[in-house]
């Protein structure tokens, strides 16, 4: 049995925190049940939709902090998006599909590729942070990120056609903007110079035009960072100044043998 004095300094760091982790815990099921709503041909769309509505007005009851009428209007604003959404959702299937030689199928892609996992719930998590809806879209792709490897800022902006091969260890920062049909490899950060409180609300996170493609491990930082279109960008670089369109940019490695 826990001793008395342990319980009462227990209760009072815990007091302290204020946290619900129930939040945390619905916000999971609120985005497995709206991509089953949207991608999964047994699920029935308008019931699923009705749950939906229902769970968010619940989270909103818990994290929006303006009046109840202005938080539920949001869910209208989200729920308009979600055709556009479903036009990039295709389209990176199909980038998916165009640029792994291993992919068979749209169904292998959709139902198992951590990359595209990783984009739907951003999309998604994108159009909530659009909409100012606190804390959601963050609980969102955190969720991705833990399933994925892959950790997409909601606040980011990327483009239609979008490829992340194997995915894992890929970092997407808030202010990044990535344009489109851009691929991008295993273990690139796309990322910040520093990181400072003073900094919020500055774009410091790289700008990746169309058509750029980003091999395993690279790494991109800076708000005034722009890479140009068609720019290549090999594996292993490290890149803090803004690179030309149609620009191959390489890393060679020295590699000493014993003869």
């Amino acid at each position: 049995m826990i001793r008395p004095e342990l319980l009462s300094q227990l209760l009072r760091q815990k007091e302290q925190l204020q946290i619900d982790l129930s939040i945390q815990r619905d916000t999971h099921v609120f985005t497995d049940l709206l991509i089953r709503a949207l991608i999964d041909q047994s699920t029935d769309l308008e019931d699923s939709f009705a749950q939906l509505e229902l769970q968010f007005l619940s989270l909103a009851s818990r994290v929006c902090k303006e009046d109840e009428y202005t938080c539920s209007k949001k869910w209208q604003l989200i729920t308009e998006q979600l055709p556009k959404l479903l036009e990039y959702m295709h389209l990176d299937a199909q980038a998916f599909f165009n640029s792994d030689p291993a992919a068979r199928s749209i169904d292998e892609i959709v139902m198992s590729y951590p990359g595209f996992y990783a984009l739907l719930v951003y999309r998604l998590a994108h159009q909530i942070q659009k909409a100012n809806f606190p804390l959601l879209p963050r609980l969102m792709t955190e969720y991705a990120h833990w399933q994925t490897g892959v950790d997409i800022h909601p606040g980011a902006i990327i483009g239609h056609s979008t490829f992340i091969d194997h995915a894992t260890g890929v970092v997407i920062g808030e202010t990044a903007e990535i344009g489109n049909n851009v691929r991008i490899y295993q273990g690139v950060t796309i990322g910040a110079l520093f990181v400072d409180k003073d900094l919020r609300g500055i774009k410091r996170h790289p700008t990746i035009e169309d058509d750029v493609t980003i091999y395993a491990n690279a790494t991109i930082l800076g708000g005034k960072t722009i890479v140009g279109k068609k720019a290549i960008i090999g594996a292993n670089t490290w890149i803090t100044s803004s690179v030309p369109p149609n620009t191959k940019v390489y890393h060679s490695p020295e590699i000493a043998t014993k003869s």
